[in-house]
């Protein structure tokens, strides 16, 4: 070997090289590359193959919240706008507090909220003679009038569940006093308003209206097509009175049985409490917003909001109904205003 000279040498080298591709070749050596570079190719270039990370899991973040979890696909309605609309004011005396609305309604009862105040206490704040009240209420019905209503559009309307109240005896005798109507609603009629202020007519065929208030539940539904049904249960408060929570849940699912099999697709629903669980959830500044299933609001804190949950998974659970959508703008007093 020492002998051979350095071309030689080359040229052994090249022998034994071309001897080994060879036999590589014939034994499959090629094919397993071949397959190993089409294995490759078929791999999906993920953000963490082409960076070198983990990729991430395929199953379900166990952290995501419930209401995501449970919120069921968004409501798709625009309801008609009023054509040479006038507008009108009503003010809810209610169990919690003073709110107020103003629309703009049409001949045809088509109507727009253009402004609304809830849980106004201005009128009820430092009311320690009758006087003060009067005062109170001048400030309160001056502020509809600047923004455009006639004095003769606007409404008070006292709640079934603040009827008895003291202060909203004294209230209702101050407005009297300024030459003002107030109307007292029974808690069926508050269920046969809310139905007329938040039911399309396209939905009256299939759906049902729940209102959640402070002092009572109404749950009402077109009965054969043109009569309005309305029942009353418990309200949000019911705490304040010791009753049971399971107590609450089996009238509330005695009443929601009631409801025919036909009308329980979709449940409008308004109220104290279904305004808070709909902030949960809704997205921007859209009408109408879908809750999300009773378990998604289960963290809930204050017991007010806790018993309203409770009233809505009786309701849940007694109807079956899985399309509970809460509409922004409607109230029973606007019922009443589009009942004039």
């Amino acid at each position: 070997m020492k002998r051979l000279t350095v071309a030689g040498r080359l040229f052994i080298t090249a022998l034994i090289l071309g001897a080994i591709f060879l036999g590589y070749k014939y034994f499959g050596g090629q094919k397993m590359m071949d397959q190993m570079a089409k294995d490759q190719a078929q791999v999906p270039q993920t953000e963490a193959t082409t960076t070198g990370e983990e990729p991430a899991s395929t199953e379900k973040n166990t952290n995501d919240t419930e209401a995501s979890d449970t919120r069921v696909s968004s409501f798709a309605y625009t309801p008609p706008a009023p054509v040479d609309g006038k507008l009108k004011g009503v003010v809810e005396l209610g169990a919690s507090g003073f709110n107020s609305f103003i629309i703009k309604v049409d001949k045809q009862k088509r109507w727009s909220l253009e402004k609304s105040e809830f849980g106004n206490s201005l009128v009820t704040e430092n009311m320690a003679t009758d006087e003060d009240v009067r005062i109170g209420l001048k400030k309160y019905i001056g502020s509809m009038l600047d923004f455009g209503v006639g004095a003769r559009d606007i409404h008070f309307v006292v709640s079934s569940g603040a009827a008895k109240a003291e202060v909203t005896q004294k209230i209702t005798k101050a407005l009297k006093s300024l030459n003002y109507v107030v109307n007292q609603v029974t808690a069926e009629q508050e269920g046969q308003l809310a139905l007329k202020s938040v039911l399309p007519a396209e939905y009256a065929s299939k759906s049902f209206v729940v209102d959640i208030g402070s002092g009572n539940t109404k749950i009402s539904w077109m009965d054969g097509g043109s009569q309005v049904k309305a029942l009353e249960s418990y309200g949000a408060k019911y705490f304040q009175e010791g009753i049971d929570d399971s107590k609450v849940y089996q009238d509330v699912t005695a009443k929601s049985k009631q409801i025919p099999s036909e009308l329980r697709k979709t449940c409008f629903i308004i109220g104290g409490v279904p305004f808070e669980m709909a902030k949960e959830v809704r997205k921007g500044k859209e009408r109408y917003t879908t809750l999300s299933a009773p378990l998604a609001y289960s963290k809930l804190s204050n017991a007010k909001s806790k018993a309203g949950v409770n009233i809505y998974k009786a309701v849940t659970d007694a109807t079956g109904c899985d399309q509970f959508v809460f509409d922004w703008d409607a109230n029973f007093t606007i019922g009443f205003l589009l009942g004039l």
